[in-house]
Parts: structure tokens; sequence; C-alpha cells
């Protein structure tokens, strides 16, 4: 991916990670094998130059694209995955008058976190509910104005990726907890309006991939080294 638009790949290292979820107190080990993740969120600027569209709420290059659904992020990774020449990470097909999405697995193209992945990234090594000091490495609702900030503005974690907690959340891969809320998808990291508690390593929200609002963008990955 380009840095024209400051949205270089960070190549994260394999390990593992403990997901926990606390409306059902359920923990889960996860095996990770190395990838690579967006040192930011998807910007503004990155977001129109592949699919000509400007969606966001607040206008700025260098903001973090929102107002973006989960089947809005995934076609995203296949356009950006297009236009760079790699074979796109999803297969989109009809299906009783919706669309059915599948991962290629083998793929080299971009796609969307895992949940596990994004966590694993989001700790960088670190055990606690933050990477550092809340206000130096996240826009939150304490210091934010209120509004959303441009990307890489705060410090980054120990492997260099910017904004992992604050300033948008961000659209996984994941389906939240299907046997309840159907098709809804995992969202991670808190939001430039949110209080401190959502801007935890471990919270989790969810939401439908439909849904599309300005505190929700997303950032890519790619499988392998």
């Amino acid at each position: 991916m380009g840095k024209r638009a400051g949205d270089e790949m960070v190549a994260v290292p394999p390990g593992k990670v403990t997901l926990s979820d606390r409306r059902t107190e359920r923990t889960w080990p996860v095996e990770l094998a190395p990838y690579r993740l967006a040192a930011y969120p998807v910007t503004q600027k990155l977001y129109a130059e592949v699919t000509g569209a400007r969606p966001s709420a607040v206008q700025g290059d260098r903001l973090p694209v929102e107002g973006v659904s989960w089947w809005d992020a995934v076609r995203f990774c296949n356009a950006l995955s297009r236009r760079d020449g790699c074979e796109p990470a999803y297969r989109l097909r009809p299906v009783g008058g919706g669309i059915e999405v599948a991962r290629e697995e083998t793929a080299d193209g971009y796609r969307l976190p895992t949940e596990a992945e994004w966590e694993h990234a989001c700790r960088a090594g670190t055990t606690g509910p933050h990477y550092g000091p809340l206000d130096e490495i996240a826009w939150y609702r304490g210091n934010s104005q209120e509004r959303i900030q441009d990307v890489g503005g705060k410090r980054p974690n120990e492997w260099g990726l910017h904004d992992m907690l604050g300033n948008v959340w961000n659209w996984c891969w994941d389906v939240y907890d299907p046997e309840v809320y159907g098709e809804y998808r995992v969202l991670r990291g808190g939001g430039w309006f949110d209080e401190h508690w959502s801007c935890r390593a471990s919270a989790r929200r969810r939401s439908h991939p439909d849904f599309r609002v300005d505190d929700v963008g997303f950032r890519v990955a790619r499988s392998g080294h």
C-alpha cells in the first residue's frame, strides 16, 4: 500500500492472544501466524483514491475515513488489492436477494484483520488495558475536543502502529456472537467520542455490517510476512 497517504504496512510477529467477552465471561486463546497490518486507519485520501467516494461527515485527507459500513470496508479491501495487483481476499456472490462473502485464505490481497490479530497488534507485547498512557496514545473524549483527529497524531505502540486505541473504532472480520446477534460484526479500539473505559485493548463492540456512523472506520491487513 503506497506511502502517498501515509498508510504503510507493519510486519506483526506471530504470537498468541487470549480474547475475552465480558457478557459471557468466556475467554479463548488464539494462535497467530505472522501478518502485516496498516500503521494507520485508512485515511479519507486513500479511500477516495481507491473508490472515488468521500463518505465522511468531516472532511480532511489525513482524517480517518468514517461513515463506512463493514461491507464498504470489505469492498474497499478488494478494490485496493486490484489496484495494487494483488489477488482479492474476499469472494462476494449474490444469495437469495443478499450478498454472501467468503475469505480466500491463500490470497495475497488486503483484508480486514481478525479481532485476534487486531488485539495482538494493539497490545504489541503489553498486558495492560493500554499500550501506554492513554492521553499520549489515543484520541478519546477526554482530549479530542469531541471531534475526529488526523491519523498519526499520537504516539504509536512498540510495533509502530498508530491510533490502535481511540479516534475511530476498527471493523474486524469476525462475527460477534451469531447465536445472539446474528450477522453483527466486531468493532475494536474505541473512538474520539468514547470515554476512557471503551479505549482498551480488550474492549469489544458489535454492530450490524450495514451500520455507518462518524466514529467507525477500519484498517487493512495482509497475510504473511
